[in-house]
């Protein structure tokens, strides 16, 4: 699993893996998305959760499972606090902290901020984790994106931030399995995926069927 997805889908999937899968021996990673790809490469990883297309050197097979929208997070006094309507272009005149180098979501909060123009506070952080992330916008430093998923856990963290809703359509992505192409186990992920997306439907996601 990748950061930005294991801290609000875990606990969904150990339930799942408890309840229907009771003899499984689960093994979890939680690595950035280029040492997962080489992990599943190398067959030292079996099944991965990561953003879709998960991209790399070595094809996949993906099986995407649910989208997911892009929150905007601001401190609470912002002039857009608690806004469900703003344009992208907002970003325009906003200074948004990004991950470090290596997180696919930093190389997506980039590309939507590129899409209107906007500059970022690229080079100013070095943050490793959403949390970290979210308390440099809680203390005053900027603004960030952070996937729905993570909302409800990041914001219970602070009283300082406020969620800003992106006018439809909203900027996303795409969460989902990537395994190894042709592998013996291919209908067990089939099984596996669609069980899971059934365990995912209370998130703030919008399921693949």
């Amino acid at each position: 699993m990748i950061p930005t997805v294991a801290p609000y889908l875990l606990p969904a999937v150990l339930r799942l893996v408890r309840d229907s899968y009771p003899d499984l021996e689960l093994h979890v990673h939680e690595e950035r998305t280029p040492s997962l790809l080489d992990g599943l490469a190398a067959g030292r990883l079996d099944v991965l959760l990561l953003a879709l297309p998960a991209g790399g050197a070595a094809p996949t097979r993906d099986i995407p499972l649910f989208d997911e929208d892009f929150v905007l997070v601001t401190p609470p006094g912002h002039e857009l606090a608690g806004r469900t309507d703003v344009p992208r272009d907002v970003l325009l005149d906003l200074d948004v902290l990004l991950l470090e180098e290596g997180h696919c979501l930093r190389d997506q909060a980039l590309d939507i901020c590129r899409e209107v123009g906007a500059d970022t506070a690229a080079g100013t952080t070095r943050i490793a984790g959403l949390s970290t992330l979210v308390q440099l916008v809680a203390g005053g430093l900027g603004t960030t994106l952070l996937p729905a998923t993570a909302l409800d856990v990041e914001a219970g963290r602070s009283d300082r931030i406020a969620a800003v809703r992106f006018a439809a359509p909203a900027p996303g992505r795409r969460i989902g399995l990537a395994a190894r192409p042709g592998s013996a186990r291919s209908d067990e992920y089939d099984r596996f995926a669609a069980t899971l997306k059934k365990a995912l439907r209370d998130l703030p996601v919008r399921i693949v069927e």
